[in-house]
């Protein structure tokens, strides 16, 4: 004599929710979350928004777009003074930060979801405001290439040295650029560059350290981390 067995609909249900999960597509194949979409604060401005302020600190709620097929977000906040970093998780497309204040900051997001798989959105940053003040020091600059730790192919004789540069204000003046073999670089390779690259000389065989410093018209001055690179 046969038994049946009989399965609750609920289960089954279940079952297939688990198999079908919202990160596979119909035919199973795992699908990463989206890139999440920035809104708040705004790139490369000051940040006059927060709430609970002391002399030092304010809450910010940073905000982004909810991410197509993200289950989580982790939120990454660097001082760019100090350029120390710190990870804040969360379920929700927001999330409020307490930060210094008279501080310059960078953050971006990643998406996440029940699969291996994340998605980084864009990097924006942004001035926390202090004490009323009529003008701002500028941001550090961002060092682009050559990229931190990389090595340059054997033969060259020059490296181009690239990074971007930007202010509340609007009103950068002018770059140092310091190139040296030593750790902090102390050498001057020029020290009134209006663009936002510059050529060096290398050669075989070294490591190379590089920083910019950021003036502007004020005369307040920023300085870049320290990047290195390795001629072959």
């Amino acid at each position: 004599m046969k038994k049946h067995i009989f399965i609750p609909l609920s289960i089954i249900t279940l079952f297939l929710t688990l198999r079908c999960s919202s990160s596979d597509d119909s035919q199973g194949n795992t699908i990463p979350p989206a890139k999440a979409t920035l809104v708040f604060p705004d790139n490369n401005r000051e940040c006059t928004e927060g709430s609970n302020f002391t002399a030092t600190e304010s809450d910010i709620r940073f905000r982004w777009n909810a991410a197509d097929n993200a289950e989580d977000y982790q939120l990454v906040l660097t001082n760019l003074n100090t350029q120390i970093t710190e990870n804040y998780d969360t379920t929700m497309p927001e999330l409020n930060v307490r930060v210094l204040r008279a501080t310059p900051y960078a953050w971006y997001v990643t998406a996440k979801n029940a699969t291996s798989f994340t998605t980084q959105s864009d990097t924006w940053q942004f001035y926390n405001a202090g004490e009323a003040t009529s003008t701002y020091a500028p941001f550090p600059a961002e060092l682009l290439a050559p990229a931190m730790g990389s090595t340059i192919p054997p033969a060259a004789a020059t490296v181009l040295l690239e990074w971007q540069s930007n202010d509340v204000d609007n009103d950068v003046s002018h770059h140092e650029i310091r190139f040296d073999t030593a750790n902090p670089p102390v050498a001057v390779l020029e020290s009134n560059n209006l663009e936002q690259s510059i050529t060096a000389n290398i050669s075989s065989g070294n490591v190379y350290y590089w920083q910019v410093i950021t003036t502007d018209n004020a005369g307040h001055t920023s300085k870049s981390a320290v990047f290195q690179f390795r001629a072959d």
